[in-house]
């Protein structure tokens, strides 16, 4: 069985709304607006690129990467990475040809079957609507956070407002670095 990876740049309470400066929130960018950067608080991103065997988007994520990390050298080794598109709408002649292998997904029935199939860790990037739809659905099984010292109200969160029975969490690696960030990682407990 593989695993699902959640990664996301999360303010500390819970927004993850355009975080690279994409257009439509007021607070866009705030991943590098508002603190200081240290590369080190980043390695964590390096990383996954090596570990991951694919990586699954929701479609407005799929539609905003996929215009900019094909052609970018710091996302290299995603291009070859397989990748998986869930939404309903989306139709093979939306996929752009420049990024490698994609599928799309239909369901999250389909995303528990990837699930069942051999390769490395699936990584999820962005996709706040997949992130919360994953959780809820018990099909995540760890949390790459890099936590920004910021306050930011109003936005997409990582979680939803879903009444569900607690979810435990283990701290399996954290840090915290000069400029505020804070990296969590926690495995789900089951």
């Amino acid at each position: 069985m593989r695993t699902v990876i959640s990664s996301a740049f999360i303010s500390l309470d819970g927004v993850v709304d355009s975080p690279g400066g994409e257009p439509g929130y007021r607070n866009t960018g705030w991943t590098f607006k508002d603190v200081e950067f240290l590369p080190e608080a980043f390695e964590i991103k390096i990383r996954e690129q090596k570990e991951a065997g694919a990586i699954l988007l929701g479609r407005t994520s799929y539609e905003a990467f996929s215009q900019v990390w094909p052609d970018m050298a710091d996302f290299a080794d995603y291009k070859v990475m397989p990748k998986y598109v869930v939404s309903t709408t989306l139709g093979e002649g939306d996929l752009v040809s420049n990024w490698g292998e994609t599928t799309i997904l239909r369901s999250l029935d389909e995303v528990a079957a990837l699930k069942e199939t051999e390769g490395g860790p699936i990584i999820v990037h962005g996709s706040a609507s997949l992130n919360r739809a994953l959780s809820d659905a018990g099909l995540i099984d760890r949390y790459h956070l890099v936590v920004f010292p910021l306050l930011l109200g109003a936005g997409k969160r990582l979680f939803s407002a879903t009444d569900k029975d607690t979810q435990k969490l283990k701290l399996v690696e954290h840090e915290a670095y000069a400029n505020g960030l804070q990296k969590q990682v926690f495995d789900v407990i089951r």
